[in-house]
């Protein structure tokens, strides 16, 4: 039972990372897009204006590349290495909360990518806590 359960929670980390990418690929093309941003809403929703902001960047990498790799190394580490799993999902969940926080304080424009990668962070994070406490207590039972 455990171990079917603990899969089933690997299985959902990789699909919410896969999202993850997704999302952060969207994001990618947004911070390329030359054209007006086909998430325009208004004023505070603009996706075009988050990925264009010098916030946008990491020591010249767009954010939303370290969106990809992190999520696809998320995905790839589930249920192999879960406490570094968690450890590495903690670390995007904190730069992602300070992204967020960012766009709420600074730019005061909002990226429904970037709140849609907010949420897929912290869902995965949570999942993360739960495959690590799984794969300790078959250590356990072991």
């Amino acid at each position: 039972m455990t171990s079917t359960f603990h899969s089933t929670v690997v299985a959902v980390i990789v699909m919410l990372c896969l999202t993850g990418v997704l999302v952060s690929g969207l994001a990618l093309g947004e911070h390329y897009n030359t054209k007006s941003s086909p998430c325009n809403i208004n004023d505070k929703w603009d996706c075009g204006t988050v990925n264009h902001s010098p916030y946008a960047m990491v020591r010249g990498i767009p954010v939303a590349y370290v969106g990809i790799f992190g999520y696809a190394l998320i995905a790839a580490l589930a249920g192999r290495l879960p406490r570094l799993t968690a450890t590495l999902a903690l670390l995007a969940l904190l730069f992602s909360l300070r992204l967020t926080w960012i766009e709420w304080k600074i730019l005061g424009v909002w990226c429904i990518y970037c709140v849609s990668s907010q949420l897929i962070i912290a869902i995965v994070f949570l999942f993360t806590l739960i495959a690590f406490a799984l794969s300790r207590r078959r250590v356990r039972l072991s």
